[in-house]
């Protein structure tokens, strides 16, 4: 299997429901609650990627450019955007989707860099 190939079979969607007990004050979603949602998503796209143990080492710039509302379905898209020799960058975007309208909006984006580590937690190879 080629690299493209294999990043187009670990890309990874996820649907969530947005339920008030998830937002704040503004009845919008939580951006820690985003961001620990879109490291979950990024996770499962580096893990479906490379099938080994991966860890989070960073995240990129998160680009919170759209309020997520209340009573709103997200869809949270994670697709690994570059792979050197022990780690990967992956990016997620969070899309809005209103719940009774055809309505889809960009609301986050950002990149979560992952490195495989071998059952020493050491840094080991992606794609060996």
């Amino acid at each position: 299997m080629d690299l493209q190939e294999k990043i187009n079979q670990s890309e990874t969607r996820i649907f969530k429901a947005v339920f008030p007990n998830t937002t704040n004050h503004y009845d919008t979603l939580f951006g820690g609650t985003a961001m620990q949602l879109m490291d979950e998503v990024a996770f499962i796209t580096a893990t479906r990627f490379c099938r080994k143990r991966v860890v989070t080492i960073s995240s990129d710039k998160i680009d919170f450019t759209k309020p997520i509302p209340a009573g709103t379905i997200i869809e949270l898209i994670g697709r690994v955007v570059s792979v050197g020799n022990t780690s990967m960058k992956v990016q997620v975007e969070i899309f809005i989707e209103e719940m009774y309208s055809e309505t889809r909006l960009k609301a986050v984006n950002g990149t979560f860099t992952f490195v495989a580590i071998d059952e020493h937690k050491k840094p080991t190879s992606i794609l060996g």
